[in-house]
């Protein structure tokens, strides 16, 4: 009886540390071990997100679009065998860029994340060229989300689904203009939401199958052998998958874009980046392998450009229950909202930093009481909202666009992130200050040159098929974006009159920013390591669920 008053009395004084941590954040205390006068630039947001909400957000918070849906084209155009190797290698790339971006964001935990490094170590071109480039990635991720919630209303009617969709995105303006505790207790229903579907998916995979389906015979593998599978079109249809998997793992380094409002970051930030392999392997690769037993590349709508059913809703079909789909449809839904929030916030960080880095208008850095940057929410919100308008031209249509739009950026981005980190590590190399790392990268050098070398690959050769037999449409639609990252680098190169160069390695500035943690932030990790057990468990289980 004593030994559990005394394991309740450890874990209050644990929640009460806690408690004094945020406190001390939430009011302005110290972010600096003693004086508390360390430069953090000009990053003026709330760190109001908790370890729950981050942990939720990183597990499942940026599955969206690209997974629920994106999966059933990449197995219309690739095949199982395609779609299971191209997701196999794309998660490969993430989980590297990952481990470098985390190194970084450990460091230096501001809003912007590698957005800000690139300028840092890199150039201020290169630093508008992939801040500019990552913001229109986000305003259009909002756009695809609106986009695809009008395809997944036609699966029930034919009614102006646009309407509905109009109307959430007045609700993500809603989620995002004030506090960020807003943005971050949806997030985390929202993202413990698609764990459980996720979970009842991979079940329904199982029973489907074994044989309880709608056909009444077991599976296996079978589809592996229909027509032209596993491979469908050679290489052609295997290089289409790869754009279409970067655009559903697209989101996972934004992650880090939380890292300005979060509680004591230092901790928070390596437990983000060691999730990514399980969500990865879970998440990702679990669920494209299921979809390519159980569905053939072949099946009735799974690519159309006036419906695209998503493969989820197809599993509930095939085991027979009608019901179920309709629930899946409806999850698959919440979803997407879901992305949509996401998109919207990591852009409104990003047009922020476009302001406080000069590249844009000071009015961008504009924050409420809340310190929530409003004027970067509505500016991001209103573009998200003109590219969803442009679905008159055909819902089905234009998410085609904005996915390989979107695909093609993120690979760029993760390519960037690969260049920044050899820079990164240059420059602490040479003055030696190598043995500061809070959280070193494992797989440095060869897991930052394998992004910069593979990635230079892939964003070459998505587009193979649209070259033979030439088609300019499909060609723009998987180029466009490889031409506007150059041309935001050369304008502002332009702009800064041709004298603008590479950060030398002996000029980085390896001080602004850097984050000291707070004495209440060293008490309260010093006692979270010092648990063990029944204490640890109760303490996960109070981090992750209350």
């Amino acid at each position: 009886m004593s030994i559990l008053k005394n394991d309740n009395t450890l874990f209050n004084s644990t929640l009460d540390l806690e408690r004094s941590s945020t406190d001390s954040q939430e009011n302005g205390g110290p972010r600096a071990v003693g004086d508390g006068k360390q430069p953090l630039g000009e990053d003026n947001l709330n760190r109001s997100l908790s370890v729950r909400q981050i942990n939720m957000i990183t597990i499942a918070g940026v599955i969206g679009t690209g997974l629920f849906l994106g999966t059933g084209v990449s197995l219309s155009r690739g095949g199982p065998g395609a779609l299971l190797i191209c997701y196999t290698i794309i998660g490969i790339m993430v989980y590297f860029t990952m481990l470098s971006l985390g190194e970084m964001a450990t460091q230096y935990p501001v809003s912007g994340s590698f957005t800000t490094y690139a300028k840092r170590f890199g150039s201020d071109s290169l630093g508008f060229a992939i801040l500019s480039n990552y913001w229109l990635n986000d305003a259009l991720s909002v756009a695809s989300d609106l986009t695809a919630l009008q395809l997944l209303l036609s699966y029930w009617t034919d009614f102006h689904y646009w309407v509905v969709a109009l109307i959430f995105w007045f609700f993500l303006l809603f989620l995002n203009v004030f506090h960020v505790r807003f943005y971050g207790e949806a997030e985390y229903l929202l993202a413990l939401l698609k764990v459980i579907a996720i979970i009842i998916f991979f079940i329904i995979s199982i029973v489907v199958n074994a044989g309880h389906n709608i056909e009444h015979k077991y599976i296996g593998f079978s589809n592996w052998g229909v027509g032209d599978a596993p491979f469908v079109n050679g290489f052609r249809g295997f290089a289409k998958v790869f754009v279409t998997a970067a655009y559903a793992y697209g989101g996972t380094e934004s992650i880090t874009m939380t890292a300005g409002e979060q509680k004591n970051p230092t901790r928070t930030m390596p437990k983000i980046v060691r999730t990514v392999f399980w969500r990865i392997l879970i998440f990702y690769i679990l669920t494209v392998f299921f979809i390519g037993m159980n569905i053939p590349y072949n099946y009735e709508n799974l690519n159309k450009k006036s419906i695209i059913t998503s493969p989820f809703t197809i599993m509930f079909k095939l085991v027979g229950a009608k019901g179920g789909a309709d629930f899946m449809n409806a999850v698959i839904i919440t979803s997407v909202i879901s992305a949509g929030n996401h998109a919207l916030y990591a852009g409104s960080r990003l047009a922020y930093n476009l302001g406080t880095q000069g590249y844009a208008p000071k009015i961008l850095t504009k924050v409420n009481r809340w310190k929530t940057p409003y004027i970067a929410v509505i500016f991001t919100w209103f573009f998200g909202g003109l590219g969803f308008g442009s679905s008159f031209i055909g819902a089905g249509e234009l998410w085609n666009w904005l996915q390989a739009i979107i695909g093609l950026s993120n690979l760029i981005s993760w390519w960037v992130i690969g260049i920044i980190s050899i820079r990164f590590r240059q420059g602490l190399k040479f003055q030696g200050r190598e043995g500061e790392l809070l959280f070193p990268n494992w797989t440095y050098p060869w897991g930052p040159w394998f992004v910069v070398i593979f990635g230079t690959f892939i964003i070459f050769v998505q587009g193979w098929s649209t070259l033979s037999p030439f088609s300019a449409n499909d060609f723009f639609q998987s180029y466009l974006e490889l031409a506007i990252f150059p041309l935001c680098y050369i304008a502002w190169f332009v702009w800064t009159r041709c004298k603008d160069k590479f950060v030398k390695v002996q000029d980085m500035d390896f001080e602004s920013d850097l984050y000291y943690e707070t004495p209440e932030d060293q008490e309260l990790n010093a006692h979270l390591d010092s648990l063990t057990g029944l204490l640890k468990f109760k303490y996960v289980m109070y981090e992750n669920f209350t």
